[in-house]
């Protein structure tokens, strides 16, 4: 006896779901093997994002500001990524954001070049200035051409091997609204997935991509996608004496890690407005130490496990500037060890260098000398020096 067609229609349709559930599955397991290429990292700032120098993004400044020993150094220290940070306003066209500069392009395709020579995998982490993402936040158009641009840029490094690159969809996108960050990220990812259809994407939670934005993030329909979040807590401790940022930290300077009132009250008292006082009064109350920490940590580490998904931080650091540099290797110890015994590989903030206040940075240097290993950071790091 025949069938009827519907019965046909339902096995095809079965078929379907079984081979899409098989997909998803396969991709899902090919993020979480790749994430084993991004166990311990280190971002490589100021090269193609945030230049700070007068004179913008120059040639000059590309093929100097990091020289190919300094890949060898990251690699020496035993480093096995790199996250690269990639401002797309240098590069992005108006109404022709799918269009790449050859030139601007060549210094990244060197510098991406150079990173693989060296045996490290490389994330390239879109990483514009505010300006840029309260363009997304507001502009529907503005959200179509960096699509286009992401497009393309996924595109051109499509033919570079998927296990060694990786596609993060943007940094600390900015968001506040949580929902339209979703649909945005998702839009980017899905031009992503179009321009290089085997490579892995990082995606991240809203605002600053911190814990709390990673767990109130729905994960994406794609399965190879690894997810990222940022950790700096508590801020009145790792960002001590810097200019950027809340006014109150640059008043700061010595702040113990872990927390405690005596430094707390010492501190604060250099602080001539009350409000941000009590802001440093109270990190001493709130109990900053490794539980603390493995606390916070941990969340993410559950959520990861909720969905079944890889997970990274691709940022931690302390300002090294003001910080006690054993209270910094201290807290650096105590993110890294939970970050591992959760399974969560990490990439910190960051390889510095060339900042005279030493930045966040693992190595010593400046503008006039070479880069040296920092020992305590290493150590704290787990690596060698």
């Amino acid at each position: 006896m025949r069938k009827p067609k519907r019965f046909h229609v339902y096995i095809i349709f079965a078929v379907l779901i079984a081979t899409a559930s098989s997909f998803a599955q396969t991709n899902s397991s090919m993020a979480q093997r790749r994430a084993g290429h991004l166990r311990h990292g280190i971002n490589l700032s100021e090269w193609f994002a945030q230049v700070y120098d007068p004179k913008g993004y120059t040639k000059e400044h590309f093929e100097n500001w990091t020289a190919s020993s300094d890949i060898a150094l990251i690699k020496s220290m035993g480093f096995d990524h790199v996250r690269l940070s990639v401002n797309p306003q240098p590069m992005m066209r108006h109404n022709r954001a799918d269009e790449l500069p050859p030139e601007y392009l060549g210094y990244l395709d060197s510098a991406v070049k150079m990173i693989l020579d060296h045996g490290l995998a490389v994330i390239i982490d879109m990483h514009p200035d505010s300006d840029f993402k309260a363009k997304l936040v507001q502009q529907d158009d503005f959200v179509e051409q960096f699509s286009d641009f992401w497009r393309a840029i996924a595109r051109h490094y499509s033919s570079y091997d998927p296990e060694m690159v990786f596609f993060e969809v943007l940094n600390e996108p900015e968001f506040r609204d949580r929902y339209r960050w979703a649909g945005v990220q998702a839009k980017l990812a899905n031009s992503i997935r179009e321009g290089a259809p085997q490579h892995t994407i990082i995606a991240a939670g809203a605002n600053y991509s911190d814990v709390a934005d990673l767990v109130s993030l729905t994960p994406l329909s794609d399965p190879n996608v690894i997810y990222n979040f940022h950790f700096y807590d508590p801020h009145t401790f790792t960002h001590q004496g810097a200019t950027w940022g809340v006014n109150y930290w640059h008043f700061e300077s010595k702040l113990a890690y872990p927390s405690s009132m005596e430094t707390a009250e010492k501190v604060a008292a250099a602080e001539p407005d009350p409000l941000n006082r009590l802001f440093i009064l109270r990190y001493g109350l709130d109990h900053w130490d490794t539980n603390r920490i493995a606390i916070e940590i941990g969340q993410a580490a559950d959520w990861a496990k909720r969905w079944n998904v890889p997970l990274t931080c691709n940022e931690f650091g302390v300002f090294r500037k003001d910080s006690d540099p054993q209270d910094r290797a201290q807290w650096l110890r105590d993110v890294r060890t939970t970050l591992e015994r959760d399974g969560i590989g990490w990439n910190m903030w960051d390889f510095g260098g060339r900042d005279e206040g030493l930045g966040f940075g693992v190595v010593n240097g400046g503008k006039n000398g070479p880069n040296t290993p920092d020992g305590v950071t290493l150590e704290a790091l787990g690596l060698k020096r």
